[in-house]
């Protein structure tokens, strides 16, 4: 045998040697499975625990995770860094994604209108099988298009079967009360469903099942992360909140919130039982950190690394050289690409709908590629229209190479017809208080235009009943007809030295035919007849007016907007209104304009108002007097206590936000001041007061179940009785 044969003997058997070493090298390395729990915002702590393992080069073969967990776990898998992650959530604003609806300002303005009426979160809905409510405080619908967005469904739809990493995700079916694994579908729908807090947020449908949190069932899904990849190794990550001690179980929300813990906590234990000496267990250091404190993302992720790195020495043998580490990560990590033109837009699922509604909001045109804020800003205006309980979207690239985006706005299921309700109290502690319940039975889309009629009626010191019809009169609802019935009555007081002398009992029909156009969601101008009935008689008191009949009417015309970007305690915005009628038979014309805007300067909010009552033609006669007093209204009088013609007011607010609503709700606490002034140029009460009057308040106000709060002091030192006052609490809407 040559030398040159033994050469090559001796090359194959170096090359056999270093494979066989590598073999056993790929044997000795363990199959690792990471398991991260759920647990609210608590879950940001999954970031430290994956920024530690990269630090350590410490790969993983699968992952499995619930609900907070299986948004990190969910995205993960889908490429993004721990860093990125990191930066993505700290950014996100949560108080804003646990509100569904898009801000009051861009809300379309007769929604604006229901809402000023009724109680939005009042709306159930009628069917022939009798009432149905919304299925949780929110729907999810900026949660689910936030989801979107982190694992870039908008380059094309993240399907958890295309991963690199093996992804297990756990939901709960609450029909049936069994676990739901995902290991295939749409990634950003699973995480959804992953995350449905029984509710708080609403059910996600899915192949026919209804999902909820998958905390109720396997909160630390071990066992489903060990046959994902056949593990040898489980790192199991438990950041679930603890029981609630005694003193903190006081209301409905926390036993509610106390009993999901509870069956959360027996599951953890038995998932924790299945743990094996080899295993890896972290559990950071929460304390202080609830589960609704997203806020506090960042921090939550440094407790995580923490954690991790107090167990860096058990960690450190399952790491891997820096050029396996970084195979392994370039492998998982998510391929930037840049966003396809779409070739084709299609609207998908609607019954009801004209698609034409949803068609007007989007901005993208064929040819054109998705980008992901200015899209989900105009699927939120579509979502704002009211009429759906999710509008979703997905990017199918599958079909013949061509990009197909399909717009999923879902009909709300307690659709489309609808009660609504609304109450309000309004009590100055004297013999002025007055209370309200209203009750609405609204149907939409009675056409393919969207037509919709509302009966309604009111109870309490307003008595009242009426119809009204709404009909667009083009697919797009720019243009419209209104047709408005109203018959009712309430209490008038005539006042006089702070002095009730008298109480009418006014009663009142209207019937409007009017015709308009939307100015998108600012606001609408429209202009028709109204025709009034007007009866009043004396209730108590002495006659200082006779009983008196009138029937009049005229011409009308208003125009009504709004910038607002709330509906109760803006911070910022604009508003006007101005109406006017005429009535030539009558002699007279009624202008009433009211104008206002807001301003925020960290926790101050500054608000100031102006208005106008009176007539441009002749006088305004008592049947249709103006009107001041009550609540931001010179608050120092009682409501409907100032009656004239050229009526005149001004007012400046002052509000100090002291707290907030809890995650889900809307709003803050404020503690305000106003400075007012009105003048009178012809009054018909208190016919004393000259000149300006002033009145200066201080109150306290807040978001309640059944609307805004306020109780506050009022307090005028004009007049010669030596000021005028008032205790006040207005609870409901207006």
């Amino acid at each position: 045998m040559n030398s040159v044969s033994w050469r090559g003997l001796l090359l194959l058997a170096l090359l056999a040697t270093a494979a066989l070493a590598n073999a056993a090298a790929e044997v000795a390395r363990p199959r690792v499975a990471l398991i991260l729990g759920g647990g609210g915002a608590r879950g940001a702590a999954h970031i430290g625990v994956l920024e530690v393992l990269e630090k350590l080069r410490v790969p993983v073969d699968c992952v499995a995770g619930t609900s907070m967990g299986a948004l990190v776990a969910g995205v993960y898998a889908g490429g993004m860094s721990p860093a990125k992650m990191r930066e993505e959530l700290a950014k996100a604003d949560w108080d804003d994604l646990f509100q569904d609806a898009p801000p009051y300002s861009q809300r379309p303005f007769r929604n604006k209108v229901q809402d000023r009426l009724y109680l939005p979160a009042s709306e159930t809905g009628v069917g022939p099988d009798g009432l149905r409510y919304q299925t949780g405080i929110v729907t999810g619908q900026k949660i689910k298009l936030f989801f979107n967005q982190l694992v870039g469904d908008h380059v094309g739809q993240r399907r958890i079967e295309d991963l690199p990493l093996p992804l297990s995700i756990i939901a709960t079916d609450i029909v049936h009360g069994q676990q739901v694994v995902f290991r295939s579908g749409s990634l950003s729908s699973a995480m959804r469903a992953s995350m449905s807090v029984p509710g708080l947020m609403s059910p996600v449908e899915i192949n026919g099942e209804k999902l909820v949190d998958g905390g109720l069932v396997n909160n630390v899904p071990i066992d489903e992360a060990r046959s994902r990849c056949q593990a040898d190794i489980a790192i199991a990550v438990n950041v679930g909140s603890p029981l609630l001690k005694a003193d903190e179980i006081g209301s409905l929300l926390s036993v509610a919130a106390q009993m999901v813990n509870i069956l959360t906590e027996q599951n953890v234990v038995r998932s924790l039982a299945t743990l094996k000496a080899t295993d890896i267990y972290i559990k950071p250091d929460l304390e202080g950190i609830t589960a609704g404190d997203f806020k506090r993302t960042s921090e939550t992720a440094d407790r995580g690394v923490a954690a991790t790195e107090a167990l860096a020495d058990r960690l450190r043998p399952l790491a891997v050289s820096e050029a396996d580490y970084a195979a392994w990560s370039e492998n998982i990590q998510l391929a930037r690409r840049e966003a396809p033109k779409v070739h084709e837009i299609q609207i998908a699922g609607l019954k009801r709908v004209n698609p034409v509604m949803v068609e007007q909001h989007l901005g993208i045109k064929p040819g054109d590629a998705i980008s992901p804020s200015s899209f989900n800003n105009d699927l939120m205006q579509t979502y704002g229209d009211g009429y759906y309980e999710s509008v979703d979207y997905s990017l199918d690239d599958t079909v013949r190479e061509r990009n197909i985006l399909r717009v999923t706005p879902l009909e709300k299921s307690w659709g489309p017809n609808y009660l609504r309700y609304g109450v309000s109290l309004d009590s100055n502690f004297k013999s002025d208080s007055s209370y309200t319940l209203r009750l609405a039975y609204q149907k939409t889309w009675l056409n393919h235009l969207g037509g919709e009629f509302v009966a309604f009626g009111e109870i309490g010191s307003v008595n009242r009943v009426g119809v009204d019809y709404y009909q667009p009169v083009d697919e797009r609802q720019r243009y419209f007809l209104e047709t408005n019935l109203a018959y009712g009555s309430q209490v008038s007081p005539i006042f006089e030295n702070d002095n009730k002398l008298a109480e009418y009992r006014v009663t009142k029909g209207v019937v409007k035919l009017s015709g308009g156009i939307n100015l998108g969601t600012l606001g609408q101008v429209r202009a028709g007849w109204e025709e009034n009935w007007w009866n009043a008689k004396l209730d108590v008191g002495s006659p200082f007016l006779p009983d008196l009949s009138k029937r009049y009417g005229g011409w009308i015309a208003q125009a009504d907007l709004d910038s607002s970007d709330r509906l109760y305690f803006p911070t910022t915005g604009w508003f006007s209104k101005v109406s006017y009628f005429d009535s030539a038979a009558e002699g007279f014309s009624k202008l009433n304009a009211t104008a206002g805007v807001y301003a925020s300067m960290g926790d101050w909010v500054l608000n100031s108002r102006v208005s106008y009552q009176g007539s441009l033609d002749g006088q305004l006669p008592i049947y249709d007097s103006g009107s001041l007093g009550g609540v931001f209204n010179m608050t120092a009088f009682g409501p409907g206590q100032l009656k004239g013609d050229d009526m005149t007011y001004g007012s400046l607010r002052a509000e100090r936000i002291i707290g907030r609503l809890p995650l889900g709700l809307r709003g803050d606490m404020r503690l305000g001041l106003i400075v007012e002034a009105a003048k009178v140029g012809t009054p018909y009460t208190e016919t004393e007061l000259k000149g300006w009057i002033n009145s200066t308040a201080i109150y306290l106000g807040g978001e309640t179940p059944l609307g805004p709060i306020y109780f506050g002091y009022g307090y005028s030192t004009s007049g010669s009785t030596g000021g005028y006052s008032n205790l006040y609490l207005l609870l409901g809407v207006p």
